[in-house]
């Protein structure tokens, strides 16, 4: 496969963790070098598909695997046979700020380093796996959370399925996590969940979300579910018990690929 990018860098899996490994490379939607980590499980199969998960804020392409272990639970159920081999692909979100919001800014185009660049990646450095038939989904966790079902909403060419985990619902909501000035994140359209939601509604596919009820964002989810409920947009909506921590998000991230594992 030709190589689209100026620069691109790939871990050795001998030095590093059973089948993940790290990337950089240098992105013009970023004007500089982003990171993912890759998980490619034993005995990977053609037309693998691949579920992209976004971190939240202050965290990076690292979070995903070595604060939830999601790699790990996979692997095992795959192996157990409760869920079909997967790609696990886990970028940085561009690294700007606190958090970018995976939003297009005035000069940086986050949303488009996931879509295009991320994406051309995963082709590129796992060429024998994925292929033009592989489906992708999209899920996250808060700012991730609002990115996977943004981007999920938004591009349903892309992705056959999105979720998110104790998600922002609104660019207000940022002022509660990020000390950057909220103008940065207006540069570009349908920045409420509900108005992308509404906005691409005739074209929506499957998605799902959940939160914790001792969450401090679950007033912002219970209003999103009733915001669809009122708009009769058809989507899963669940609470569990935890708050806003890797504890919850450890214990919940297998609820949304099992819902992927139903649309592979």
């Amino acid at each position: 496969m030709e190589n689209k990018f100026r620069s691109i860098e790939q871990s050795n899996p001998d030095f590093g963790i059973k089948n993940l490994s790290f990337i950089t490379l240098k992105s013009q939607n970023l004007k500089g070098r982003g990171d993912m980590c890759i998980y490619i499980p034993e005995n990977c199969p053609i037309n693998v598909p691949v579920i992209i998960l976004l971190h939240g804020v202050y965290g990076s392409a690292w979070s995903w695997a070595l604060s939830s272990g999601v790699h790990e639970q996979v692997d095992e159920a795959t192996k157990n046979g409760t869920l079909k081999p997967m790609i696990l692909l886990m970028p940085s979100d561009g690294l700007w700020g606190d958090g970018s919001g995976y939003v297009k800014h005035q000069e940086l185009d986050f949303e488009k380093w996931i879509i295009e660049d991320v994406i051309q990646a995963a082709r590129q450095v796992a060429q024998n796996y994925i292929t033009e038939d592989s489906k992708f989904f999209i899920a996250g966790l808060s700012m991730g959370g609002y990115g996977a079902i943004r981007l999920g909403s938004r591009h349903p060419e892309l992705f056959s399925a999105f979720s998110g985990l104790s998600s922002i619902t609104t660019i207000s909501e940022f002022s509660l996590f990020v000390e950057e000035d909220l103008n940065f994140y207006e540069i570009d359209r349908e920045l409420s969940l509900i108005d992308s939601l509404i906005a691409n509604r005739n074209q929506l596919k499957p998605f799902r979300f959940d939160c914790g009820k001792e969450d401090f964002l679950l007033k912002f989810n219970r209003n999103l579910h009733s915001q669809l409920q009122e708009a009769n947009i058809e989507h899963d909506y669940e609470e569990f018990e935890g708050g806003h921590s890797w504890e919850y998000w450890k214990n919940n991230i297998m609820k949304t690929i099992l819902f992927f594992n139903l649309h592979f």
